[in-house]
């Protein structure tokens, strides 16, 4: 049914636009096309699955408009080329003139559409259909990649949501203890920016309860960890729930696993899980420290502790947090630190399979990495990763993996096999059958 009447909007389209050749000047006629026309790109016929959200049913809309633009393109012009050497050149530049027009508001309709919406197109499909956009030929092949990247994202956000609604009463993420997530270095959760991307929505409407770490971006472990530490305590103390499943990236492990050992928070610790935390360090972070001149790295250092300051961050430490996270330092780390027998250890990490899998600057660093530390997520080796009781390895089948980025959504991006937030789902239900 969407078929044909998708095709039948084309024909319309088609016809309103070639008029003129086509010879017909019914005032009534054309008054009807009109309005068809007017109705097809206010309200073009889209047959939503339900529930699909308001934002993706804008985004279907869109991509409907700009299939029934490239149809009656394509109509429009087969007939043009017909009719060039059939009529007065006057007459054919006349109608080319609508012709463009007509296609014009079908197409900056759609596309404007999607553009508000589908949030997987990201900056770098936007600026390859602007630039593209005006080469003939190159620019359809672009704008019918640009649809199936929109239809594409309705389908499966329109899954997650049927699938949230089916499993809403089951409250798989309802933990017996609240979750903490704690984030990684040269990064912040609270204050102009959203570290775990649509993680912690996706494990709300699973019944999960959140707190975040809200500690500054880059410092020391013993410094990252006496924030947290404070944080942890006052979190208990004002809603009185007793312990916390703490998940950690990145260095966020490692800042978590010296609180829980040296600060006297284990009591209020139930589980510790850390993602991609560079556990063994990383000898690239060992070579970047001895091989770069001390100006260049001070110089570093306070462009990045001025920036944060700005931000927020009470006293940044740029050195003393890559220093932290060098081989050499974690290997001394993790003789003195030792795991609390009452806290439950496990650990995650995942593989970028090809440095162009990961978006910059982790495409960049992964050949690095590579080098220094072998197969890695663009930033920590897969040897670093593995810790405590558990530990689970992702990658995909797929050229792209997955990134030290991808593992906390850091670009909100659909990837093909791996979907993070499912993921995460899974990881904290497994928290709560065990009884955390």
């Amino acid at each position: 049914m969407k078929y044909i009447i998708r095709l039948v909007s084309a024909t319309i389209v088609f016809v309103l636009a070639n008029r003129l050749l086509l010879g017909f000047s019914n005032v009534l006629l054309i008054g009807l096309l009109v309005g068809i026309f007017i109705v097809i790109n206010a309200i073009p016929y889209v047959p939503y699955p339900r529930p699909l959200l308001k934002r993706y049913r804008i985004c279907k809309a869109g991509c409907e408009l700009l299939k029934i633009f490239l149809i009656s393109l394509i109509m429009t012009i087969v007939y043009m080329l017909y009719s060039f050497f059939k009529v007065d050149i006057g007459a054919w530049l006349t109608n080319l003139l609508v012709v463009i027009i007509v296609e014009a508001v079908v197409f900056w309709n759609g596309i404007i559409r999607i553009y508000l919406t589908a949030n997987q197109l990201g900056a770098k499909w936007r600026i390859i259909g602007v630039v593209w956009g005006w080469f003939p030929l190159v620019n359809l092949i672009i704008l019918r990649k640009l649809i199936k990247i929109a239809d594409d994202e309705i389908i499966f956000e329109n899954e997650k949501t049927i699938l949230n609604g089916v499993r809403k009463e089951q409250q798989l993420c309802k933990t017996k203890y609240p979750l903490l997530l704690v984030h990684g270095v040269f990064f912040r959760d609270f204050k102009y920016f959203n570290y775990w991307g649509r993680i912690p929505e996706e494990l709300e409407q699973n019944g999960a309860v959140i707190y975040y770490g809200n500690h500054q971006s880059a410092a020391s472990v013993i410094a990252s960890g006496d924030e947290l530490a404070k944080r942890i305590k006052e979190i208990v103390q004002e809603s009185g729930c007793e312990k916390l499943n703490i998940i950690a990236h990145s260095k966020g492990g490692l800042d978590c696993r010296y609180a829980i050992a040296k600060l006297n928070i284990a009591p209020y610790v139930a589980s510790l899980t850390t993602i991609n935390t560079p556990h063994r360090g990383c000898i690239f972070a060992d070579y970047l420290l001895e091989k770069i001149p001390e100006k260049i790295k001070q110089k570093v250092a306070q462009g990045y502790n001025t920036a944060l300051k700005k931000f927020g961050d009470e006293n940044p430490d740029f050195i003393a947090a890559v220093n932290d996270l060098t081989a050499s330092t974690c290997q001394k780390f993790n003789a003195d630190v030792p795991d609390v027998a009452e806290v439950f250890y496990q650990s995650v990490g995942s593989k970028l399979n090809v440095a162009s899998g990961g978006r910059f600057p982790l495409n960049f660093s992964h050949h690095l990495v590579k080098y220094f530390d072998g197969p890695n997520d663009g930033l920590v080796a897969e040897n670093s990763f593995p810790w405590g009781c558990d530990y689970t390895f992702l990658t995909t089948n797929t050229k792209r993996g997955i990134s030290h980025g991808d593992m906390i959504d850091l670009n909100r991006e659909n990837i093909a096999e791996f979907d993070v937030r499912e993921f995460y789902v899974q990881l904290v239900n497994m928290l709560k059958v065990h009884g955390y």
